[in-house]
């Protein structure tokens, strides 16, 4: 997945979007648009609404219409791949597809790779277009096959990596036999029937939450309907907290408000500033992360205003519904908001919780964050908690840690010297709900807290991912994360390499200090750069 510069754009004849077929009835890459003549990329199709998920289930579908049409049986195997999508056919039926191939790829050209499962390193795909690409083809075990897709404003280029994979599978007795390893087996019965399969089956970012047009059940063997030692079929919803600073009847409850802020950086409005980037958050999930069951945006009674609530998959939850005591509120403090996050209704007992300021950066798996057996995973940061107790010069941050620290060792006779990167937070419900009944006074009295405070804990971001730590129900991790403070004087040339490089599972565009002057600026440079990075809408925008 790159960016895609700027180039000449052509019409693509003959397809008919929005039936799947081109002229003769042959198939089409799904939504095919205009396409794109480069030297480096050869035919790339404009498709409104792309995602890797919708590309790879469009290259898949195209082929797979192609080897109908020729009636060649196929099914879908269990690849190694979570980007693109594998079909196996029988050798004897090898004519009979490569003949259906290049019909298809002679109407609408795409590119075309060799896979030797035994080669060092995979071959490049080369453009249908090429007497190159069909060289090797006959003697070829396993063939890639996609058809390049850019969004209208040519920001993503979706490649050979989601393209969908014909392998050739040799009949040995009663049994056809694989190719090359996949995650479940190296053959299956000859002459046994499809069945349906569940498409979380055939890639790690798919859940059985996944809108099926996106993911839809596939014709497979009974021998790939196993559950394997590393599926996670568990839900995982996403949690955020988000704030409209502009608010007028919210900045009134807030000047009402009554607590004393000890530390500037409390009530700092930067803090409070809602730049969008909720949109783009959740728009980076859509892309990035559809295996996603249920997203909840904890609020104080606002709603975005580009929101669609009536879309399934999203709801506001209000601090009037999560709070235990009605007393707390109003508050303004993020860490007393954190603190009741578990009592939302219906909440998964794995999820993740989000920042607003916090985005997917690329195809994730829930791996990443959580284990098969459910263990969450934690980031610590490469800094250290200040060491001794609270003192007044401390941010709210590092009081907060000192906090949780003290707890942790009185209650586990262990020291926690680490903070937590900014990456997504992998929670356990039920280790909040234990901690909350562990430590009721300093849970409430962070909850009461108005404004951040020299008593607070820092519930999501250290204290519950190191309980659920020491309790056995949490290990560290590591993934290629930025963290990026959106006050420095090279922002716009960070954002740029962020942008192009594409290569960071997650990133945070922090901001806490920033002055009126600098914001404006900093907004012109964010409009562009979330709109670049996150050009497809989540179907819960209006």
């Amino acid at each position: 997945m790159t960016a895609v510069s700027d180039h000449v754009v052509q019409q693509v004849p003959g397809t008919d979007v929005g039936t799947g077929r081109g002229e003769g009835g042959h198939p089409r890459p799904a939504a095919a648009g205009p396409t794109t003549f480069t030297p480096e990329h050869g035919d790339v199709y404009v498709e409104p609404g792309l995602t890797p998920l919708a590309a790879r289930e469009a290259n898949r579908s195209a082929l797979t219409a192609l080897l109908d049409t020729a009636g060649v049986a196929h099914f879908a195997v269990r690849g190694t791949s979570d980007h693109g999508t594998v079909i196996a056919v029988a050798e004897e039926d090898r004519d009979r597809v490569l003949a259906v191939v290049f019909r298809g790829l002679s109407q609408f050209p795409g590119h075309l790779s060799v896979i030797d499962p035994d080669a060092p390193r995979p071959a490049k795909p080369v453009s249908s277009r090429d007497a190159k690409a069909w060289r090797t083809v006959n003697g070829a075990r396993i063939l890639q096959i996609s058809w390049y897709r850019t969004d209208p404003g040519r920001h993503l280029l979706l490649g050979h990596e989601y393209g969908c994979a014909i392998e050739f599978w040799q009949r040995h007795g009663t049994h056809l036999v694989a190719p090359r390893a996949n995650r479940a087996t190296w053959a299956v019965a000859a002459d046994g029937g499809n069945v349906l399969g569940a498409a979380r089956l055939f890639s790690r970012f798919v859940s059985d939450w996944t809108p099926a047009p996106l993911a839809p059940a596939l014709a497979t063997r009974p021998e790939f309907l196993v559950h394997c030692a590393d599926d996670i079929a568990f839900p995982v919803d996403a949690v955020y907290t988000w704030v409209d600073g502009d608010d007028p009847a919210w900045k009134q409850r807030k000047a009402q408000a009554k607590g004393e802020v000890y530390h500037a950086e409390s009530a700092s409005d930067a803090r409070f500033i809602s730049r969008d980037e909720l949109r783009y958050s959740v728009r980076s999930i859509h892309l990035f992360a559809p295996w996603i069951r249920n997203i909840y945006i904890v609020t104080d009674d606002q709603v975005p205003p580009w929101l669609r609530e009536d879309v399934p998959g999203l709801r506001i939850a209000t601090h009037r519904e999560i709070f235990r005591n009605p007393a707390d509120l109003p508050t303004f403090n993020s860490h007393s908001i954190e603190s009741q996050l578990h009592h939302i209704e219906g909440l998964a007992e794995h999820f993740l919780y989000f920042n607003d300021d916090m985005f997917m950066g690329r195809p994730v798996a829930p791996h990443a964050f959580f284990t098969p057996t459910g263990t969450a995973r934690y980031f610590p940061s490469r800094n250290r908690i200040p060491q001794g107790p609270v003192a007044e010069t401390d941010t709210p941050v590092d009081a907060a840690c000192k906090n949780n620290r003290a707890l942790l060792l009185e209650r586990f006779g262990r020291v926690i010297t680490q903070p937590m990167e900014h990456i997504p937070y992998a929670l356990r419900r039920s280790a909040m709900e234990e901690a909350e009944r562990d430590f009721p006074e300093a849970w409430a009295r962070t909850s009461a807290s108005r404004f951040r405070a020299m008593t607070d804990l820092s519930p999501t971001s250290s204290f519950a991912l190191y309980y659920a730590a020491l309790t056995g129900r949490a290990q560290p991790g590591s993934m290629p994360f930025t963290y990026l403070q959106l006050a420095v004087p090279d922002l716009a040339d960070r954002l740029q390499r962020l942008l192009d490089g594409r290569d960071q599972d997650t990133f945070c565009l922090n901001d806490a200090f920033s002055t009126p002057e600098d914001i404006e600026a900093q907004q012109e440079l964010l409009d562009g750069f979330l709109d670049s990075y996150f050009p497809t809408p989540s179907p819960h925008e209006r």
